[in-house]
């Protein structure tokens, strides 16, 4: 786990990301180690702020690639990089709010734009409350029961996965 400044790289466009990112692109191996194609299609991106990585090899070509190479390393700063949250004068972004449902549950699907934010502060809510599920869902204004269940039905969120 990567300790962040408050400052997300969360909140930042495509565009801005990029630029805090070493691009590289190969060719990546196919089956029998053969080459997929002759072109450098994949994309590897490196966040230097964090040292997080994503890549993309889904798609022969480097244009659809790279915009799913960003979504991967959203997603894998949203699970390594945790900020501190105080506590007492916490307030749920935005995002997390409209996510939230008068029942309770946190309602985002993992291919919403902002569910890498949303994701990211319910893990540093998490970790400030020391794991306590009951503290963190009060924190976040969800019951104990639908973050449990939230948590549950995206286990990538809590894997501790450092093979970047």
């Amino acid at each position: 786990m990567i300790r962040g400044p408050v400052h997300s790289p969360l909140r930042l466009t495509d565009a801005q990301l990029l630029a805090e990112c070493d691009v590289h692109t190969y060719r990546a191996s196919g089956p029998g180690g053969q080459k997929r194609n002759k072109v450098e299609s994949a994309i590897r991106l490196r966040h230097r702020p964090t040292g997080v990585a994503a890549i993309a090899e889904d798609s022969r070509s480097q244009l659809e690639n790279r915009p799913l190479a960003v979504r991967r390393l959203r997603e894998a700063i949203a699970v390594r990089v945790r900020s501190p949250v105080d506590l007492s004068s916490f307030r749920a972004p935005p995002e997390l709010v409209a996510a939230v449902t008068s029942g309770g549950r946190l309602r985002v699907s993992p291919r919403h734009p902002d569910y890498p934010l949303i994701a990211a502060t319910v893990l540093d809510v998490l970790e400030a409350c020391a794991g306590r599920a009951s503290q963190a869902a009060q924190v976040l204004g969800l019951t104990t029961h639908h973050l449990i269940q939230f948590l549950e039905e995206h286990p990538r969120e809590i894997e501790s996965d450092d093979a970047s």
